[in-house]
């Protein structure tokens, strides 16, 4: 997934927020193919990175005045399949930037819509959307977290159990709360605003590590507390 274009090219951070952008599918309404695909020894990603703006002015889609570090910026990048990757390079005319652009929208918005995020009128109502899923982090992290003593022994079944719930109920729980908060951003101060920044780096961290087994990840941000409480 990477893109050699030197200061035009996305950071690991951007790479991991295109990745969680994109859902794991090419991001062109008529494709929608998915981008991790499973061999006989493995599970890899075909995803490619794309510039909506040419990451140098002879591409296509000429960049004008945009710096070599804005071309490299998420907002100028859009999550593909190889094919449309190639197919939009190759017929520029055909795909100008405001098509892409969209492509990019209203791929988010139907994120949104998978995980049932809508605009509320309340904080209240905001809070009743998330806890549930807050919940159930909560107790998935008190049964199985790998601080807890008994999960460092191969035979309890524990730390199996623990990587299988993060990957198929804390990681996604979380990215229907960002949802949700992201929808409903105006309704959150400016201190919870921040927190839902560190939620979105903390989950980026957490994909990187639990999904990404080719992109070396560091330690993830440890989950911003306020979040347990936002919108109360």
């Amino acid at each position: 997934m990477g893109c050699p274009r030197g200061k035009a090219s996305p950071d690991q951070n951007t790479k991991y927020e295109l990745f969680s952008a994109s859902g794991g599918f090419c991001q062109n309404p008529n494709c929608n193919e998915p981008l991790f695909v499973s061999t006989d020894t493995k599970r890899i990603h075909i995803g490619e990175i794309a510039h909506v703006f040419a990451a140098n002015e002879a591409g296509p889609r000429p960049p004008g005045a945009m710096s070599r570090e804005e071309r490299g910026n998420f907002d100028n990048l859009i999550l593909l399949c190889p094919i449309c990757h190639t197919i939009i390079d190759k017929a520029p005319a055909d795909y100008p930037e405001t098509e892409i652009l969209t492509w990019k929208r209203n791929h988010r918005e139907r994120i949104n819509g998978l995980f049932g995020a809508k605009a509320c009128e309340t904080r209240e109502e905001v809070r009743r959307q998330i806890v549930p899923l807050l919940a159930q982090n909560e107790a998935i992290h008190r049964e199985y977290n790998p601080d807890l003593e008994y999960s460092q022994d191969p035979t309890s079944g524990i730390a199996f159990k623990w990587q299988r719930n993060m990957r198929q109920r804390i990681i996604p729980n979380n990215r229907r709360i960002l949802a949700h908060l992201d929808v409903n951003r105006d309704l959150a101060t400016k201190e919870e605003q921040y927190a839902i920044e560190l939620f979105r780096q903390h989950i980026l961290d957490l994909e990187a590590k639990h999904y990404t087994s080719d992109l070396v990840a560091g330690a993830a941000l440890p989950y911003p507390t306020a979040i347990s409480d936002i919108m109360s």
